[in-house]
């Protein structure tokens, strides 16, 4: 059985926070996490790498970003409407 997008960011973020999956809270924001901004930016690498997208990250200014990293909850979010917007254009 595959894994669902939340599931997958879910397990991208606990990495990077040296934590279990199931221990990561979608209301948890990454300072929450003790992930620092080195940490942000693997992570982003990595959800590009495991969903074959392009995040829309600026990693200079993460607030004035089209990405929201809110919380792990809004990442998850952006994460699917990425993957949603490359289901619907076919690449």
């Amino acid at each position: 059985m595959s894994k669902t997008v939340e599931e997958q960011v879910i397990a991208i973020i606990a990495e990077q926070a040296l934590m279990e999956p199931q221990d990561v809270s979608p209301e948890a924001t990454l300072e929450d996490l003790g992930i620092d901004s080195l940490g942000l930016v693997e992570a982003v690498f990595a959800i590009e790498e495991t969903f074959d997208v392009s995040v829309p990250f600026n990693a200079n200014e993460p607030a004035e970003s089209e990405f929201d990293i809110t919380n792990v909850r809004s990442m998850v979010r952006a994460v699917e409407q990425l993957v949603a917007q490359k289901a619907d254009t076919g690449t």
